[in-house]
């Protein structure tokens, strides 16, 4: 996305009439002298993130009727690449979903998050174009595995905690 604008000759000559230099080409087919237009662009990062933030911001109707807002970021752009979520705040699963958050993040931006029900927390995380959520559930902690939720899909699946870097490496 770039900006155009054609200035015609205004600056070049203005910019000669002031400073009472002669700005003119000559051009020796044509055997004259005019001034040149210029045609001045601009492009630049905010643009850029512009275009993708408009064409990744989407509003989807789900099968019970309900909207649910996300930024489908590419995984590579998305800030954050997974959020660490405990079903519930007790019984340990907090705890273990902060370990969890630590193994991650040497590799990537992680977001822990406890408040609201699941649902709610995996749509504030769709909002913000978080592209894996992984629930740290009672069944982790007795079977060493979490669900990991892709954004885009919903899908879910379970990995091992082990090998929950590699995964979420190779996705991204």
């Amino acid at each position: 996305m770039e900006g155009i604008h054609s200035r015609t000759d205004f600056d070049l000559s203005r910019h000669s009439e002031f400073s009472g230099k002669k700005l003119q080409y000559f051009d020796p087919e044509l055997n004259e002298s005019y001034t040149p237009y210029v045609i001045e662009t601009s492009i630049g990062v905010d643009r850029t993130f512009l275009a993708i933030f408009s064409h990744a911001l989407k509003e989807e109707t789900l099968e019970d009727g309900t909207v649910r807002t996300v930024l489908s970021l590419p995984a590579k752009l998305a800030p954050y690449k997974a959020a660490v979520l405990p079903l519930v705040k007790k019984d340990g699963l907090p705890e273990k979903a902060r370990e969890i958050q630590h193994l991650l993040m040497p590799d990537m931006m992680v977001q822990y998050d406890e408040k609201d029900a699941i649902g709610r927390r995996y749509r504030r995380q769709d909002a913000i174009g978080t592209p894996f959520c992984i629930t740290v559930d009672n069944d982790t902690l007795t079977g060493n595995s979490v669900t990991v939720r892709h954004r885009d899909t919903m899908q879910q699946e379970r990995v091992s905690i082990d090998q929950l870097p590699q995964y979420l490496k190779a996705k991204l």
